[in-house]
């Protein structure tokens, strides 16, 4: 299958590497010349705007936009709106906020061009393991999509199969799922992205207390050198806290037990605060979410060694690098 892919940065790329790995055919846009070139070099055709894509694509049309939420994302749909045709599907895979995703369904609906939503995990991971997707959109436009959005899935692998009823879907296996109209894709991946903070806190706290088993402030015959990194070890074995983030967790302690390359300090990209939003519109207690919502707040005033491994798991899995003004 055919897609325009705009967004080249840590996981437009490896989307597409990942699609063309499984005989896809790519055309690549990036405001930077040398992501387009890179891309075209590995098998990608390159585009030189989104006027040159759109015209590279063969009708009907999908594009997928993998850019920052916000204003930028908000400027290519709206210029892709125009640049497109009835039948065509726009597609915006980043992190946005699902009412804006309500919003352009509808307006494009008016053009008669399909919009999909597609909440995206995985991080620099990605073309590796695959993407978990949560969709949004109209049925019949996901059901078009399948081919892309089955080869980026993971597959089912090693994980245990869960009972499930006869005719359950059969993609959330997969790793994909359509979750409902317009704007339910994102609201889903919001959500996700809530709870990811919440256990990348609950983490944090608690190796920050096994961190201080040996403090002064303790009888001496109450003090414990733990080796952090062998306790990240044993628990991804056989636990009931391991998980991927605890791999990322103990890939992080071995390579720097100090956590030295890090300062501490926790940027958060929206959802968190999206989710806590929601909650709030819905009645619904999210104590936890809320409260490491706002460790991230205070973890750019003073950094302990649990905002350190926080900030080591966002790099470990996303590649997110900490803010030049963090000290």
């Amino acid at each position: 299958m055919q897609l325009g892919m705009i967004g080249l940065g840590r996981m437009g790329g490896n989307i597409v590497r990942r699609l063309m790995e499984h005989g896809h055919q790519c055309v690549v846009y990036d405001r930077a010349a040398e992501a387009v070139g890179t891309l075209a070099k590995e098998g990608a055709t390159g585009a030189g705007g989104l006027a040159e894509l759109v015209a590279k694509l063969e009708a009907p049309r999908a594009v997928w936009v993998m850019l920052p939420a916000g204003e930028i994302t908000e400027a290519t749909v709206t210029e892709l709106g125009h640049l497109m045709s009835p039948g065509d599907t726009i597609i915006d895979g980043g992190n946005s906020f699902w009412q804006d995703d309500v919003r352009r369904s509808a307006a494009l609906a008016e053009r008669k061009i399909f919009y999909v939503d597609v909440g995206t995990s995985g991080g620099v991971w990605g073309r590796e393991r695959g993407y978990c997707m949560m969709i949004g959109g109209a049925k019949e436009t996901v059901d078009r999509l399948d081919p892309i959005l089955k080869t980026l899935a993971p597959g089912a692998g090693s994980v245990d199969r869960t009972p499930r009823p006869d005719g359950a879907d059969p993609r959330p296996e997969q790793g994909y799922l359509h979750c409902g109209p317009s704007g339910s894709g994102h609201f889903v991946k919001m959500v996700h992205n809530g709870i990811e903070y919440g256990l990348m806190q609950a983490y944090a706290e608690g190796f920050d207390i096994l961190r201080h088993a040996n403090s002064t402030q303790l009888p001496e015959a109450h003090r414990f050198d733990l080796n952090i990194p062998d306790i990240a070890e044993v628990w991804r074995r056989g636990s009931v806290v391991s998980s991927w983030l605890l791999d990322l967790c103990a890939r992080a302690l071995a390579s720097d037990p100090d956590l030295a390359h890090f300062t501490g300090a926790v940027e958060d990209s929206g959802e968190g605060r999206w989710t806590i939003n929601a909650a709030i519109n819905e009645a619904v207690p999210a104590e936890v979410l809320s409260a490491a919502l706002y460790a991230r707040f205070r973890s750019r005033q003073d950094h302990t060694y649990g905002e350190k491994l926080l900030s080591a798991m966002r790099f470990q899995f996303g590649g997110h690098v900490e803010h030049s003004g963090s000290t």
